[in-house]
């Protein structure tokens, strides 16, 4: 079953990151509260990880969602890293490129783990703390070189020895609906939709696909999805926060280069009375690849503007003159398109 055949309601999802403590701790009532004005918007796609907190965010978006009924919302998560029992100092703890994100979250311990076994127990863990039956979506998580350095070739054949054959047959079998790679980068799911088999049906695409960041992309990743009738939804619509008056890209200092351009689009959208978060958002869906966004709040104002945005009505104009004006790639498909 495909994510787009499956989605309960409509493209627009939850992306739970900041729910583990990204950045900034959070209460669990700001948490809940995040959650249930995500619902009450009408959200019923929730995006989570393990990574998120080491399995705080898991643990609280299954406590917000265990009010729901379970068959009217569809949950994904992650698979790739283990949450141990074993604890240890957040603050010493770094992710690759993206450092230390997370060092307000749970202080378990976090090991990768690739494997068919560790693959099934990281599913058995998720079910524990999101206190649900079943998973929808499964996305393993991070096989790429931002998190591993040049190891990641390695860890990506792990994968596909122990965790891809593992969530195909769980797919065939009806126990999942999709399954597929969640990454910041293109190279690995570029990969994987060329082999042969097996046959991933679903992709999660972070950062990647943004107005910031999209060129690379372009180039293979997507049309390689739409020749697969490979389903892909778009993590970090605002590139970190970036694109909306936050402090950091890619999960890091804002480079000179983009600053430029968050300045030139801002200018853009405030010529034609758009909000960046439209703009943004409407951006991300426009490609017939992408079947969902997942936009990440930790604070439950953030869910209505989320959704303003994706409502609001955006002049021809504004993406005719954004195409002309080099800030997005030429062959990028626009919502003003013919």
């Amino acid at each position: 079953m495909s994510i787009r055949s499956s989605l309960v309601a409509g493209p627009m999802g939850f992306g739970t990151a900041p729910l583990g403590n990204m950045y900034r701790s959070i209460s669990d009532d700001e948490a809940e509260a995040t959650v249930d004005a995500a619902w009450e918007a009408g959200t019923r796609f929730f995006d989570t990880a393990p990574f998120y907190g080491a399995g705080l965010s898991e643990i609280r978006l299954g406590k917000a969602l265990s009010k729901r009924p379970r068959d009217e919302y569809t949950i994904a998560t992650k698979t790739g890293r283990l949450v141990l029992d074993e604890l240890d100092d957040p603050n010493t703890r770094s992710f690759g490129e993206k450092g230390n994100i997370f060092k307000d979250g749970r202080p378990n311990k976090i090991a990768y783990d690739y494997t068919a076994d560790g693959t099934m127990r990281s599913i058995e863990d998720s079910l524990k703390r999101l206190g649900v039956d079943r998973i929808d979506y499964v996305f393993i998580h991070d096989l790429a070189k931002d998190f591993h350095g040049d190891a990641w070739i390695e860890k990506f054949q792990e994968a596909q020895k122990g965790a891809f054959p593992v969530l195909d047959k769980l797919r065939d079998e009806g126990v999942i609906k999709s399954w597929g790679q969640g990454t910041n980068k293109v190279e690995p799911i570029e990969i994987m939709l060329e082999l042969d088999s097996p046959r991933p049906d679903g992709m999660l695409l972070a950062g990647r696909y943004s107005l910031l960041d999209h060129a690379s992309a372009l180039q293979r990743l997507l049309p390689l999805a739409v020749e697969n009738s490979v389903d892909v939804i778009v993590g970090g619509p605002y590139s970190s926060g970036a694109l909306v008056g936050g402090a950091h890209f890619e999960y890091g200092k804002i480079p000179e280069r983009i600053a430029h351009n968050v300045t030139k689009i801002t200018a853009l959208c405030k010529k034609h009375k758009v909000p960046v978060k439209a703009a943004a958002l409407q951006f991300s869906l426009a490609h017939p690849a992408v079947v969902a966004i997942v936009p990440g709040a930790s604070k439950p104002e953030r869910i209505a503007e989320d959704y303003e945005a994706y409502d609001f009505q955006i002049p021809r104009d504004f993406w005719s003159e954004l195409r002309s004006s080099g800030l997005v790639a030429s062959d990028a498909p626009l919502p003003g398109d013919a």
